[in-house]
């Protein structure tokens, strides 16, 4: 993505070397490319909801966030669609020099949150997300949805590798 399209990209030009100076940004766009690759996504064009308190640091600018999107998947148990409301916070230190104590850098009086959102946001979707919590999930022979057939009877299931022993029962039961 360039820079210059980039959503995620703040400028921060009043704050540059300014310790103590502190404002706050509220941005509103949709996403641009998905985040996640597992089960539930933020799908690109979803919107997306970033408050943000930028405060001047004498080593760089502490960014503390707040983000608030939904997120799209399937229950892991029914198979049904699933929307999920995703808020997540986070706090980094974007440095003026590059430095091994500090993984951001602000470049160009602008600081970049794309990686320190993504990674939030990612890492708070559920890994197996559920439409509820006591969803029933399917029927292991039929496929059905448990939640829509009802109380049923349990079946007695026998273990195959006992149905030999079944044939003498049946014989000792006949004598």
């Amino acid at each position: 993505m360039s820079s210059s399209t980039n959503p995620y990209r703040v400028n921060v030009r009043d704050l540059v070397h300014r310790p103590g100076e502190m404002r706050e940004k509220q941005l509103t766009f949709a996403v641009p490319e998905q985040l996640g690759a597992g089960i539930a996504v933020v799908a690109a064009g979803t919107e997306l909801e970033l408050d943000l308190r930028l405060e001047g640091l004498h080593d760089g600018i502490l960014v503390t966030g707040s983000v608030r999107t939904t997120a799209a998947g399937e229950c892991v148990r029914c198979l049904d669609p699933v929307t999920l409301a995703v808020e997540v916070e986070f706090q980094e230190v974007f440095a003026y020099s590059q430095d091994d104590a500090y993984d951001f850098l602000v470049h160009d009086d602008h600081v970049d949150c794309e990686p320190v959102v993504r990674d939030a946001v990612v890492l708070s979707l559920p890994f197996q997300p559920v439409c509820r919590d006591d969803c029933p999930g399917l029927d292991p022979e039929t496929g059905e949805r448990l939640a829509d057939s009802g109380p049923r009877e349990p079946r007695e299931v026998l273990d195959p590798r006992w149905a030999a022993l079944e044939g003498l029962v049946r014989e000792t039961d006949e004598n």
